[in-house]
């Protein structure tokens, strides 16, 4: 198949550091590539990737300090799209609602993966207003804010198989902190995590970015929490989180909001370290309680749970990774979704009679 896939502009594909949908959109990227269809890719010019980049902005908007507006590369890209779209059979969108307006109306069948939380009031009304519009969640609790929307499907995020793997010894015995990946911000919990970690007497290990939003955040909330076991790592990139991952003993994910997905989850699964995540969003969705991860529902229970973590198997794990959350079963469920659209929008053949 001909498929485009349209990424946001906010971060190379794959990002350079932390950027959860850049990254997701790169991996299924080069799988749908390796296995044989024809893509191009919509996204920066600093984007690396074997299909065929399109560049509609040089660099990703987030490392370039003279974009004010950065609505208007997203606009540009847009219509980048709309002059090709006859070079496509389906238009992949990971953009939100951007494309619902114009792509609704042209006989290119597109979808558009949803990546972010759906329970927001102002949302409701552009998708009733667009109630055909196929979209893809990743998770079935992302959906449920938008009972309405056309979900044609869910499909969970998926990592290359041998992306990130175990280090260390095989039985975990060299496991020696707590880590927390991810965002500093106050849905994602890290000041719940350095009280969990505290509580336990395990030092902490945070790798974790800091939006300009959320500087204040960081330096009244967290930055007088660290020290005494707590240490902040600052952002990796995928080459450093196997061994960021492999060498804890677990991952904390004290969320406070409806997560999505939490690739982080599955980061860690391919690493064979369990993760300790409350219960909200995703969670019960992409983590077996007992097996890969322990879910809880509060600060106290997470605590409680921490000298459950041994009994978890990193052998396990890592085995569910490969059965569940690979890169290839993510593009192969895609390749379904695309097949059938291309099916509903091929025109059908008619028997004309000669009476």
């Amino acid at each position: 198949m001909r498929i485009a896939q349209i990424a946001p502009l906010h971060e190379a594909v794959p990002p350079k550091l932390y950027g959860g949908t850049e990254r997701v959109v790169s991996f299924l990227t080069e799988e749908l590539v390796n296995l044989g269809h024809e893509v191009t890719l919509f996204a920066s010019g600093d984007s690396i990737t074997s299909a065929n980049l399109h560049a509609s902005w040089p660099r990703a908007l987030r490392l370039d300090p003279a974009i004010r507006d950065p609505i208007a590369p997203h606009m540009l890209m847009m219509e980048h799209v709309a002059q090709r779209l006859e070079q496509f059979d389906v238009l992949h969108f990971h953009m939100d609602y951007w494309p619902f307006t114009h792509f609704g109306r042209q006989s290119v069948p597109f979808l558009t993966t949803m990546h972010g939380r759906l329970d927001l009031p102002e949302l409701q009304p552009v998708f009733d207003a667009f109630p055909h519009a196929p979209l893809v969640s990743i998770s079935d609790s992302q959906r449920r804010p938008l009972q309405r929307a056309n979900f044609v499907r869910t499909v969970h995020h998926g990592l290359p198989e041998m992306l990130l793997t175990p280090q260390g010894n095989p039985d975990g015995s060299d496991r020696s902190y707590l880590a927390f990946l991810g965002r500093i911000c106050p849905e994602k919990g890290v000041d719940k995590a350095i009280r969990i970690a505290r509580a336990v007497g395990i030092p902490l290990k945070i790798a974790a970015k800091v939006d300009k939003v959320d500087v204040e955040y960081f330096e009244h909330q967290i930055k007088p929490m660290l020290g005494n076991g707590v240490e902040l790592i600052g952002e990796i990139n995928d080459g450093q989180k196997a061994a960021f991952l492999s060498g804890a003993r677990g991952l904390l994910m004290p969320i406070d909001w409806p997560e999505p997905f939490g690739l982080v989850m599955i980061e860690a699964m391919a690493c064979g370290t369990p993760v300790i995540a409350f219960n909200r969003g995703s969670v019960p969705e992409v983590l077996e309680d007992g097996l890969t991860g322990l879910i809880v529902e509060d600060e106290t229970g997470a605590i409680g749970a921490i000298a459950r973590l041994d009994s978890l198997q990193p052998q396990l794990i890592r085995q569910r990774f490969e059965t569940h959350f690979t890169a290839r079963r993510m593009a192969e469920d895609y390749l379904g979704i695309y097949r059938q659209l291309d099916a509903l929008h091929r025109p059908s053949l008619r028997l004309v009679s000669r009476d």
